[in-house]
Order: structure tokens, then sequence, then C-alpha cells
């Protein structure tokens, strides 16, 4: 495992199905890519707003390995390992994809996402 890459994770593309039979709209997905590796930041929320008293969302930084997959805006990172990481099962929108300058074939090709946590509707957090 390289050197602070120190957690796997699956990402998500999240897709829409035609809507049910009484208008309501039906969320799916598919994994596109398995088992890559990861390095997940949290990034401190705005000091002003914190002491306004204001609700932030949490933004995270994460940088994957190998930099050449499709990832785009939208898709949803999974933490899928180690077990008892804080993060194991949660899931991360992305916002902003940032790619290396390295060439595609380089083995130091990384992709850098900015990413937001994605919380559904009536689950614990």
């Amino acid at each position: 495992m390289t050197a602070g890459l120190n957690l796997r994770c699956d990402i998500w593309r999240i897709s829409y199905d035609p809507d049910d039979e009484v208008g309501g709209a039906v969320i799916t997905g598919s994994v596109l890519h398995e088992s890559m590796l990861l390095n997940l930041q949290e990034e401190p929320a705005e000091q002003l707003l914190l002491q306004q008293g204001l609700e932030t969302q949490k933004i995270f930084t994460g940088t994957v390995v190998p930099g050449n997959k499709d990832i785009r805006e939208r898709d949803e990172l999974e933490v899928t390992f180690p077990y008892p990481h804080v993060f194991y099962g949660k899931r991360f929108r992305i916002l902003n994809v940032r790619h290396s300058s390295f060439a595609p074939t380089n083995p130091r090709d990384y992709t850098l996402l900015t990413m937001v946590r994605s919380v559904e509707a009536h689950s614990l957090q």
C-alpha cells in the first residue's frame, strides 16, 4: 500500500430510473471502480460560521490512486476498508475532480477530489 493511502474506496455513478407508479423518483446507481486506494482529510469549518452558531457542511479532500479512472462530479465515494474506520461504509458526494499533471501511464498518477458528506434522509448520522 502506498504511503499515506490508508483507505480503500468504491466509486458509484448515480442514475435515475423512470418514475414509479405514483410519480416518485427512483434513484439507483452502480459501482464504477472498486477498491481504489484513498487518503481522506476533513477540511476545517469556517470559524466565523461556527461562532454564529450556523450549521455547516462537512467538506473533505480525498486523494485516489490510480488517477486514470473516469470520475466525475456528482459521483459518490464509499469507504470500504478498513472495517473499524470512522467512515467505513459511509458515502461522500464528489463536488470537484482535479487530475494530476502526470501521464496516465505513470504509476504516481493520482486524482484529487473535493467531497461533501452525503447523508440519506431518515438515516442515523
